[in-house]
């Protein structure tokens, strides 16, 4: 089985690494941890990626995860995280929500939204702790 648990760098990202790590090891899966760099990104600059993913992995093993890779690609967030769900025959995905409503979520669009509604396998939405 192989879960894939798309990371932003974000202050929750954390978090979620550690919940979708804690379902690996419960069911014996690999963890594939994948950032994707969209074409106008701000915060991390692309040659900070594997640092954090590196961190990112340490935490995920720390958690239980036995076997976790990483993963870095350019292109659209949603549309390549769908793709990679597709190309890794992915089981499930764990993705963030970070809780974006109304007029922002229109016109920002919504990541998560968009992998939820066009996944090709279960999506696992996981809200920020209430404490982020």
């Amino acid at each position: 089985m192989t879960i894939l648990c798309p990371v932003d760098f974000s202050a929750s990202s954390a978090a979620l690494v550690r919940f979708a790590a804690t379902l690996a090891a419960a069911a014996g899966s690999e963890l594939w941890l994948l950032h994707v760099c969209e074409p106008a990104e701000s915060g991390a600059t692309p040659q900070d990626c594997p640092a954090h993913l590196a961190r990112l992995q340490v935490a995920a093993g720390q958690a239980g995860a036995a076997h976790v890779s990483t993963g870095l690609l350019r292109g659209e967030a949603a549309a390549t995280i769908v793709a990679e769900a597709r190309h890794r025959h992915a089981d499930l995905i764990v993705i963030g929500a970070h809780g974006q409503t109304g007029l922002s979520r229109f016109l920002m669009g919504n990541t998560a939204e968009a992998v939820l509604r066009t996944a090709p396998c279960p999506t696992l939405l996981v809200r920020e702790p209430a404490n982020s």
